[in-house]
């Protein structure tokens, strides 16, 4: 069984996804991809990893860094798991990009190159967005772009982190 539990951001709604125990999703209400990896049978219930979690997120959004993290369950394709393992590494209020997860891919596999579009997918399906932080990737060339979330809470989160953002830029297409 799963359980849910709203939380209710200075963004927007939060949707928080549990096995019972560890936390299994994370979602901004409207994002793409939303409660992707929900069942559809799952009831709203108070949980310990609940709290863990809303503080955790109370912590972040009054613009700390918390110093603790919530239990979590990951489950996708080994691809998957190893781009968003990347992603929980990338350090408060710092940024890389789509390429730099690529090569750093490419480098364990011992291959030449990994395709920064299968990145771009695999950070896109994050299912527990903020805390695993694929907000902290952005394209090589600066770009704002690629946020399940949308880019301007994209822009609110980067700059919550005091990540100095002057330099980037959102693409005209978006």
């Amino acid at each position: 069984m799963q359980y849910i539990y709203k939380y209710p951001s200075p963004i927007g709604g939060i949707t928080i996804a549990s096995d019972g125990s560890s936390l299994t999703g994370l979602w901004l209400d409207g994002q793409k991809y939303f409660a992707a990896s929900l069942s559809p049978e799952h009831e709203e219930k108070a949980l310990p990893i609940f709290k863990q979690t809303e503080e955790w997120l109370n912590c972040y959004f009054n613009g700390e860094n918390p110093d603790f993290m919530p239990d979590i369950h990951l489950e996708g394709t080994p691809f998957r798991l190893s781009v968003w393992e990347i992603l929980r590494k990338i350090p408060y209020g710092e940024i890389i990009t789509y390429k730099d997860i690529a090569k750093e891919i490419a480098d364990k596999k011992g291959l030449p190159s990994m395709s920064t579009q299968a990145v771009g997918n695999a950070v896109g399906h994050n299912p527990i967005s903020i805390i695993i932080p694929c907000h902290r990737v952005v394209g090589c060339n600066g770009s704002l772009t690629g946020y399940a979330g949308g880019i301007s809470k994209k822009i609110k989160l980067l700059t919550l982190e005091q990540v100095d953002i002057t330099n980037l830029f959102i693409p005209k297409n978006k």
